[in-house]
């Protein structure tokens, strides 16, 4: 998930030197410097954004935002909390709104004239984040309201916190000489990000497999099969990994799976080993003694120690599972299993034990079908109503908006669906805030939006979607519930924007609901006869949710332990081929899998410094979400609305106002238990 989307709200007047000039030499306004337009505080003009005027704007706002922290700075009267951390809230709102529609466009509609911005803007950008963090004035006048706030009110003093704590570990303690080192640095990651972001996309849009012979389909669903042309294997996960699962072509699935792999191979390895070299050498300068010390001060783990133990608790379980899984399998085939067997036979060993297999689920999960459910358990959980906007502007044809009301019918937010996979978006699938809830001003409700990379079919009829593809959007709808119900006073504290642990935490408790009977009964529908998911089949899939476990959890554990062993590493500079071939082998991991993401891919780590030292949280978030939902079935349900209303009101929306470990024991009466975890993996538990 991408969460960290600059808020976006409505800006400043414009000033006619920054005003476009068409070739047409009409004089027109820079759309992206114009306030908002519409009721709520508006909402992004995105149909009248073109390129071109990014760096106009950018300027623009970078000048205004540039005179309103100097004033902060410079103001003569003592600091207090309303002229310096209210001021500082207040500020930079068209600085803020230009980024939002930046970071729209950089996201989903990167072409080569958005890939050329990017990689001017994201050093200046970085520039312009340590000229704000590292001014002196600007530091000491934070520090002197976070000494004195002990007569604010709690939201007020959690915000002297945040912004004292986050200037200090940006380096605004140090000296001079020191800050002029990160500020170097950190201008060379933003622009090393870039690239690595860039090479990645530039292999997912350039490689594809087309298959035009019948013998070349053999054994995959209908669905996937494109009956106009050939049918091209996008190197994309929502391509690649079905085709894996179910093509009968052996040849063809290790053509696709080493496509699919090596992805960033030739070209972002380097970019990766000096990224690494950089992030340590900030560390150092900042006092700590790696990149992941530092990452993970102010997280829930805290330390790498404790998210390492976490690791290290279910690796051993899950390797031992995935043994039982290949003798399983091997047994079956006939032959070893190599990596781009391990789905295939996986569905066949699923199929025999419980007569199940993928392609008997796909027919019922109808992407339509599946965001009318979220909707549907939005509203019976937390009152929520979404109603099509179909008037608001988006970038594409193919992103559809939603208006947000509560059980009174006040407007609550925006909600954008981007669901479709197209040439300059990213792959995979994300939640973004184009704007961040605040009421600190005035009410400023949030604007959201889940993407992700389906292929769109050439006709209208229904596309169908994995299980697993079901489980994503689900997924990132909590995300966009997490943003949509905030409730707070100022934007650093709304929405996502807490702990790294803790962010996926509402995400992940929300894909439960999936499989609940409410769920499946309305909106698991045949796409052809319109009848429910059979009862029978219901009980199948629940029989076999811990099956494949041990591939799932090694596939992702493999990536999250490499990801915390790099960032511990203190020799640099680092080969990254060779650091991630020995530390698997280190770890023991099976031969017949591959890292979830491998290292010149792996976009968490090194597109941002967002999830850098971080993979782990998905299961730190795990064990927190099968806790969460432990209590659920101990309230009598996942309709339960007492517990519903408890999450509503001390998780989701509160925002990062109450530390993410009290925000849980305030929702669950105690602290988090690994059990209920390694029961729903199929582990065992001691």
């Amino acid at each position: 998930m991408n969460r960290r989307a600059f808020l976006g709200v409505a800006g400043a007047a414009l000033l006619s030197s920054f005003m476009n000039l068409p070739a047409s030499g009409r004089t027109e306004v820079n759309a992206l410097l114009s306030e908002w337009p519409g009721p709520h505080g508006g909402v992004p003009p995105l149909d009248k954004v073109r390129p071109e005027m990014f760096g106009p704007a950018l300027k623009a706002a970078m000048a205004e935002y540039r005179k309103q922290l100097t004033a902060i700075a410079e103001n003569p009267s003592p600091p207090g909390f309303q002229n310096t951390l209210e001021a500082l809230e207040d500020a930079g709102r068209t600085w803020k709104q230009v980024r939002s529609v930046f970071d729209v466009f950089t996201s989903t509609m990167n072409g080569p004239e958005m890939q050329a911005l990017e990689r001017e803007w994201s050093p200046k950008f970085a520039a312009f984040r340590d000229e704000m963090v590292l001014n002196p004035r600007l530091f000491k006048r934070i520090q002197a309201v976070y000494e004195a706030s002990k007569s604010l009110n709690p939201q007020q003093k959690r915000l002297a916190w945040r912004y004292h704590n986050d200037f200090v570990r940006s380096g605004a303690a140090l000296d001079p000489a020191r800050q002029q080192q990160l500020a170097a640095c950190n201008e060379e990651l933003a622009e090393l990000y870039t690239r690595f972001g860039q090479n990645l996309l530039a292999d997912e849009e350039g490689r594809t497999i087309a298959l035009s012979a019948p013998e070349d389909l053999a054994g995959l669903p209908a669905s996937m099969v494109n009956p106009d042309g050939p049918t091209v294997i996008r190197n994309t996960r929502s391509s690649a990994e079905p085709f894996l699962a179910f093509s009968d072509r052996r040849d063809l699935r290790e053509k696709v799976w080493r496509m699919w792999v090596s992805r960033g191979e030739e070209t972002n390895h380097p970019v990766a080993s000096k990224i690494l070299e950089l992030r340590a050498r900030r560390a150092r300068l900042l006092g700590f003694p790696t990149h992941a010390h530092w990452r993970l001060e102010n997280t829930m783990a805290g330390t790498p120690e404790r998210a390492m133990e976490l690791l290290e608790a279910v690796w051993k379980p899950a390797v031992e599972r995935v043994h039982q899984e290949v003798a399983d399998m091997e047994a079956l085939a006939g032959h070893a299993i190599e990596p781009w067997d391990y789905r295939y036979y996986a569905e066949k060993v699923r199929k025999a034990r419980y007569d199940l297999d993928a392609a008997e689920i796909e027919p019922y999960l109808q992407l339509e079908k599946i965001r009318q459910a979220q909707f549907w358990m939005a509203g019976q959980l937390y009152g929520l109503d979404f109603v099509e906007a179909p008037g608001i502007p988006v970038q594409h044809p193919d992103v559809r908006v939603w208006q947000v009301r509560d059980r009174q019918g006040a407007h609550v937010g925006y909600f954008y669906f981007d669901p479709f996979a197209r040439e300059g978006k990213r792959s995979g699938a994300w939640m973004s805030e184009y704007r961040t809830q605040e009421a600190f001003q005035r009410e400023l409700p949030p604007i959201v939006s889940n993407n992700a990379n389906y292929l769109k079919p050439a006709s209208s009829e229904a596309i169908l979607i994995s299980w697993d593809d079901a489980e994503t959007l689900f997924h990132e709808f909590g995300h966009a519930l997490h943003g949509l119900c905030s409730k707070v006073e100022y934007p650093t504290l709304a929405g996502t924007w807490v702990a790294q642990d803790f962010v996926e935490f509402p995400s992940q408790v929300h894909e439960h609901w999936v499989a609940t009977p409410e769920i499946l009964n309305r909106f698991a529908l045949h796409h052809q006869t319109g009848e429910p998911m059979p009862e029978s089949l219901v009980r199948r899939i629940q029989e076999a949710s811990t099956f494949n476990q041990g591939f799932a959890t090694v596939e992702y554990l493999a990536s999250a332990l490499v990801d915390m062993k790099i960032h511990l590493a203190t020799n640099h500079p680092i080969d990254t081929r060779d650091f991630e071939v020995q530390t698997l082998r280190e770890l023991g991991m099976p031969s017949q899998i591959v890292m979830r993401h491998r290292l010149p891919h792996f976009g968490h780590l090194f597109h941002s410094d967002d999830y850098s030292a971080g993979y782990y949280s998905y299961l730190w978030s795990e064990v927190l979400d099968q806790d969460a939902w432990q209590a659920f079935k101990e309230a009598g349900g996942p309709w339960d609305q007492k517990l519903a209303s408890r999450l509503y009101q001390q998780v989701l929306s509160v925002g990062d106002t109450v530390d993410p470990a009290q925000a849980y024991r305030n929702f669950r009466g105690r602290d988090p238990q690994i059990a209920p975890l390694l029961r729903a993996r199929g582990f065992p538990v001691s």
